[in-house]
């Protein structure tokens, strides 16, 4: 049957449609951007309903911004990714008025010297004011209009590049489909949870049976990153715009971030209403202070407040560091501290037989998140803190930082409790078990090098990312295969064939399938990455790199003398010795041979010279202390140099980041003093650009 044409809408429903979509609009901008509510949440409802509706009836009269298109129909098939016209920052963190005190010295000193100001004329050094804003814990997001309506929204990713989240974006009302100007704009800001929301679905999954949410921030990017954007809709996600990226041609930027906010506001921005305009920086501080008290009574997070140079001429002329804007600094609050009880001291031992005591704590919430363990660093730390089975410990958790006992209770030990012995043998060694003390250091090791967890430790990281990259072959599959007998080492990978995997409870035919084509391609591979994958002890990433570039090939390498390795730029007495002695032992021998009987060894990576990558740190120095989530110390200081930056053993005034891991101790205390920015792995990550 020949389908009939479908009938215009009548023009009295056209206007009808056009004046619920501007009542819609204009109730979200009372609601959400001016606090207040001149509607009924159900008689609003009624509205949207009639919108719906008479869409339902006319398809070609819906348009992107319209009110019903914050949730779409159907899931999404993946995520885009999206490379942001402007990059997207991250600020530096002070934790002390000290800290904020120097920021503010450091802002007028560079603005002196650049000339900028009623400095530049004589009149005196330049004044700076700031703007003080709440650091809202949730999930950054980068909105884009086009003549005034949305086309995009993505998440901050990397900085350089994030992902197209658009469809779930929309599904959060306090985030305009359609400005109330026609402009070409790109904006900031952050998406979150409330309290409240949090509550409300944690009551709901307590209902079902389900588990509770716990952190809030991971659970508003959670939702975000949902491929059904019902899903993000059904968590009732809010947001805070707070900066303008890009603006269009034509239209003057605000002169000032206080008047930048309130631009903001009258585009139709849901802008936090607590920022506040500080004549100078103890103004700042005082603000910062008052708000410690106050924010437990807001419906959202923040774990600190934006201080932010209030000029706009000013920012411009402080520019950005690698990482960080100069004009601006993230002041958190105080750390997070929660009580509980420390229930065993383990040991865990790493690919080259480090050992390193971890508190097995009764599980407790601290910052959003259940902690059930926190390193104990090394046995001077265990020493310091006279900590014993069965104390009552303090843990500590600041920003991102990975938590970290800071002391005692001594009135609630129990009776009995005897100081932690430390001891002689840690049975995940291998063999009898038998640790040592590293020379010098406060680490131990264990005698014996060949024990299965440090096979297995050695083996993870064989197949990562930054040796041989083997899609699929991850911790789990690789101790399925120790443990089934398929492999006891590297050479044993590529003898797999698909019946081997076949028998095993992880793999069926189609993933077993992926994994013999991962290992095929994995078998081309540079000299660099295969002389990392060895785990020679002192020998990492980009000491592997400088071996590479100097001696081209692998084999060259393992005949080299300590003389001629020390001839390499970057490799010292150390280094050497440890090389020429793993070379020359039998078995390491036997282990290079039988791989390159297996794989091909290409051509080295090219000199870094001339690539754009090579001078990405140039200029900047850092620390590393502490233990990683994911990163080697070596590996990361190997990805430092190769970048063009160098590393340092110790902290002073000439350090531009100190990267803080979860054994962070005196060196974290010395940056923070000096007013040296502090940085997790996730933001080196994102400086590096790894």
């Amino acid at each position: 049957m020949k389908e009939q044409p479908r009938t215009a809408a009548p023009k009295g429903t056209v206007e009808r449609l056009a004046k619920l979509k501007e009542a819609i609009e204009r109730y979200r901008y009372e609601y959400h951007v001016l606090d207040r509510s001149s509607i009924s949440p159900e008689a609003l409802d009624s509205l949207k309903r009639e919108l719906t509706e008479i869409e339902g009836r006319y398809p070609e009269l819906v348009t992107p911004d319209s009110p019903s298109q914050r949730v779409a129909g159907a899931p999404l098939p993946g995520f885009q990714k999206v490379r942001h016209e402007v990059p997207q920052w991250s600020f530096n963190d002070a934790f002390t008025p000290e800290e904020m005190r120097e920021f503010d010295a450091r802002v007028k000193r560079f603005l002196g010297q650049a000339g900028t100001g009623p400095g530049a004329a004589g009149t005196g050094a330049p004044a700076p004011t700031y703007t003080c804003e709440h650091k809202i814990d949730g999930l950054k997001i980068v909105l884009t209009y086009e003549r005034g309506r949305l086309v995009r929204a993505a998440t901050r990713g990397d900085g350089t590049v994030g992902e197209d989240v658009t469809e779930n974006v929309k599904t959060i009302e306090s985030v305009p489909l359609a400005l109330r100007e026609p402009v070409d704009i790109v904006v900031e800001g952050e998406c979150w949870m409330a309290k409240s929301t949090l509550e409300a679905l944690n009551k709901e999954r307590a209902a079902h049976g389900e588990e509770a949410f716990a952190n809030p921030r991971n659970l508003a990017a959670g939702s975000i990153r949902q491929l059904d954007p019902k899903v993000a809709a059904s968590r009732r996600l809010d947001s805070f715009i707070y900066d303008i990226a890009r603006l269009g041609s034509g239209i003057a930027f605000p002169p000032t971030q206080h008047e930048e906010l309130e631009y903001l506001r009258r585009l139709g921005f849901k802008v936090n209403r607590h920022y506040k305009h500080c004549a100078d920086i103890e103004e700042a501080i005082a603000y910062w202070r008052e708000w410690q008290k106050k924010m437990p009574k807001e419906d959202y997070w923040a774990d600190g407040v934006v201080v932010k140079t209030d000029e706009r001429a000013y920012q411009l002329a402080l520019g950005y560091t690698g990482k960080a804007p100069r004009w601006g600094i993230a002041f958190k609050f105080p750390a997070a501290q929660v009580t509980t009880v420390l229930e065993d001291v383990v040991f865990q031992v790493g690919r080259m037989g480090t050992v390193t005591p971890v508190a097995v704590l009764a599980p407790v919430s601290i910052a959003g998140s259940t902690v059930s363990r926190a390193t104990l660093h090394n046995e001077d730390e265990i020493k310091r803190l006279d900590v014993r089975i069965g104390d009552t410990v303090v843990l500590q958790k600041a920003g991102d930082v990975i938590p970290d006992i800071v002391a005692v209770v001594p009135e609630l030990r129990p009776a009995g409790a005897r100081p932690f012995a430390w001891p002689s043998r840690v049975a995940a060694c291998g063999g009898d078990g038998r640790i040592e003390r590293v020379p010098g250091e406060a680490a131990w090791r264990c005698v014996s090098r060949d024990s299965f967890e440090q096979q297995r430790r050695k083996l993870h990281y064989f197949a990562s990312k930054h040796c041989f990259d083997i899609d699929g072959m991850g911790p789990k599959a690789i101790d399925a295969l120790l443990e089934s007998g398929l492999i006891a080492g590297p050479a044993d990978i590529f003898d797999l064939k698909k019946g081997d995997l076949m028998g095993l409870d992880r793999f069926a035919e189609k993933s077993a399938d992926n994994l013999i084509r991962a290992i095929d391609k994995a078998r081309t591979v540079t000299p660099a990455r295969f002389l990392a994958s060895l785990s020679i002890p002192q020998v990492g990433e980009e000491t592997s790199y400088d071996l590479a570039r100097h001696f081209k090939t692998v084999e060259a390498v393992m005949a080299a003398s300590e003389e001629s390795l020390m001839s390499v730029y970057g490799v010292g007495e150390t280094v050497a010795r440890s090389l020429a002695g793993w070379s020359a032992d039998p078995a390491n021998k036997k282990l290079v041979k039988g791989l390159l009987k297996r794989v091909t060894v290409a051509e080295a990576e090219p000199a870094g010279e001339g690539s754009p990558s090579a001078s990405k740190l140039a200029g900047l120095t850092f620390v590393f202390t502490g233990t990683m989530p994911t990163l080697d110390r070596e590996e990361a200081q190997s990805a430092v140099r190769r970048l063009g930056g160098g590393v340092s053993g110790s902290v002073s005034k000439k350090t531009s980041y100190v990267v803080a891991g979860a054994e962070a101790g005196s060196k974290l205390d010395k940056a923070r003093a000096l007013g040296v920015n502090v940085i997790d792995e996730k933001a080196f990550r994102a400086l590096a650009g790894l």
